[in-house]
Parts: C-alpha cells; structure tokens; sequence
C-alpha cells in the first residue's frame, strides 16, 4: 500500500473511533491545540479528517500533515526530515552527529554504518541501533539505499523501510 494512503487509512479509523466518542481516540486528538480544552460533544462537532491527519503526522515525527507527505514522498533530501527515525528508544545508543551532509557522508564512508536523518541533522548508527528502531540491518533496502537514507541510491527502497516503520509503529498502537 502506498505510505500515504495508509496513513490517510489511519486518520479515517482515528476519526471514526473520536466521533464515535471513543476515549482513547478522543484524547489522541485532544493532543492538538485547537482541540484540547473542547467537551465530549463539542469535540464531535468540530472534528474533522485534516484534525486527525495532522494528529497521525505529529505522532510519527512531522511537524504536521503536509510535513509528513511531503517527506515520505520525497525522492531524495528533504530539509527537515522530522524524528521519525530518532525515536526516545534509539537515544541509548552511541552515533555519530553532524550538520552537514557531506561530512556525515564521508564519516559513513570511512567508518561505515547507517547514515540517517533527525530533522536537519545526521547521524551515522551501527546495526545495533538499526535492530532498536525495528528494522532488520540484513534487509537488501538498506544495500540499495547505499546505507544513506538522506540521499539513497534507490528511493524506492527507502520507501519500503519507511513502510516497515510505518507498520511497526500501527502495530505499537494497536
């Protein structure tokens, strides 16, 4: 399935499940601004699909929806990549940061690993950070993507890994 039509997936069943008064849901969607202090009944009336788009964004790491569509639709770089793959269970590890594309590139070169993306930075990981993230090190995307993930060899191999985060993380919700 294509990634943004399964997360336009996602906000509908969110939308649903909120409307319908679900209480899980209805605090998912109370995490927006607009939508915080509204009661029960207000929220149902004032509800609607961009609210749970952005809420499926935000909690992914994007700023907000077109933030998470641009992204995963992106062929190459983008300027923010968001936090997706720095998620609060990845900061144990040790990795390797920089500002500049072309030093992180040569340090992966040099000393390989994984070069990823949090928002405007890079960081370069070894396989066990990979494993922590929930991705296989072994998956052949990650041979295709030439290992940079901000400038990938082949974009469709990117896509599919972020198809398995994006998997992973509906079944961490579920």
């Amino acid at each position: 399935m294509d990634l943004i039509e399964d997360l336009k997936a996602r906000a509908r069943l969110l939308h649903r499940a909120a409307s319908a008064g679900e209480a899980p849901a209805a605090e998912r969607v109370r995490e927006l601004a607009e939508l915080a202090e509204l009661d029960d009944a207000a929220l149902r009336e004032r509800l609607q699909r961009r609210h749970c788009l952005s809420v499926i964004a935000r909690e992914l790491g994007f700023r907000d929806w077109k933030h998470a569509r641009d992204v995963l639709s992106a062929p190459g770089q983008v300027p923010d990549f968001g936090t997706l793959l720095y998620p609060p269970r990845c900061v144990v590890h040790w990795n390797i940061w920089s500002a500049h594309y072309e030093e992180a590139r040569e340090i992966r070169a040099q000393h390989g690993g994984f070069l990823l993306a949090y928002r405007h930075q890079f960081l370069i990981v070894d396989r066990h950070y990979i494993e922590t993230l929930g991705l296989s090190p072994e998956d052949p995307d990650w041979e295709a993507l030439g290992r940079d993930w901000v400038r990938p060899g082949d974009p469709a191999a990117r896509s599919r890994l972020y198809g398995k985060l994006l998997e992973l993380d509906a079944r961490a919700r579920a």
